[in-house]
């Protein structure tokens, strides 16, 4: 199997049609897109997108795509991020229906050979979006970071499964007692204290407490310590790759890819779940 991941978009049609190319001209098998997919407004990049997003361009793109490829079109599957107001699902699961994609987040997705297990929530940010935040192991939140019982969400969601839910027994409930050796999962956090959570926070202060510049899902850590999944996938920190030098990690046996891009290029990884060891990572020009 070929399998293509991205991750944070953010909208920038550039990016996608590079993407739709790419797919056009190497023939995956999957592509895997880890969060962060839609513009801020109806400005998607450098270019206005009429009407919505997803429903408009991401859906007339992929069924061109459909058209041209036939019996060669990859399966796509995909999970919001932290930047994706939550109110689009709707828009996301109308996609899903028309065969174009399948959404993954507290899924998980059988295919030839692999299970594809998503999942979208990352720890509190200082942001103030919080429909895919959750808390990590416990209430407690990082200096300068914002609640997710605070800020703002696009979804109501009962005050008692904020404050209670964490990211911990949501991957517990989410694996169960499968056997994940031959599991991808598709987070949009990465996890904490490694190669792919690193911030450019370096020096910054909060009531005279210093700021950890590794940002990353204490819980999805110990999620790939105790559990050793084959493949991990993972955004949401953009510069990461920059500041530590690397896109990829590992954790006993569990290779972890990051295509979270601080650029204006496509971050591209490629890997085979039978050969995860040979991932490349391609810039693109977008």
């Amino acid at each position: 199997m070929r399998a293509f991941f991205v991750s944070d978009l953010h909208g920038r049609v550039g990016r996608y049609r590079r993407l739709f190319q790419t797919v056009r001209e190497e023939r995956p098998d999957l592509v895997l897109l880890g969060g962060d997919l839609l513009p801020m407004g109806l400005v998607a990049g450098d270019e206005e997108v009429d009407g919505g997003f997803i429903e408009d361009f991401l859906a007339g793109e992929m069924l061109r795509l459909r058209d041209e490829l036939g019996a060669d079109y990859p399966v796509f599957i995909a999970i919001l991020g932290n930047d994706d107001p939550a109110h689009h699902e709707t828009s996301v699961l109308e996609l899903e229906t028309a065969g174009l994609w399948r959404y993954a987040h507290d899924r998980r997705i059988e295919l030839a050979g692999v299970t594809v297990y998503g999942y979208s929530h990352v720890p509190p940010t200082p942001f103030q979006l919080k429909d895919w935040e959750r808390y990590d192991v416990s209430r407690f939140v990082d200096p300068g970071a914002v609640s997710p019982e605070e800020g703002y969400r696009s979804v109501p969601v009962e005050a008692h499964r904020i404050r209670n839910a964490t990211i911990k027994d949501d991957l517990e409930n989410l694996a169960g007692g499968d056997d994940l050796s031959r599991a991808v999962f598709l987070f949009h956090s990465p996890p904490h204290q490694t190669l792919l959570d690193r911030a450019a926070l370096d020096g910054q202060m909060i009531d005279h407490v210093p700021v950890d510049v590794h940002v990353g899902s204490v819980a999805i850590r110990r999620f790939i310590e105790e559990r050793q999944p084959l493949v991990t996938l993972h955004g949401h920190v953009h510069e990461s790759a920059q500041l530590t030098g690397s896109w990829r990690d590992r954790i006993g046996r569990t290779h972890m890819y990051g295509a979270a891009h601080d650029g204006p290029e496509l971050a591209l990884v490629q890997f085979d779940p039978d050969d995860p060891a040979s991932a490349t990572r391609r810039l693109l020009q977008a």
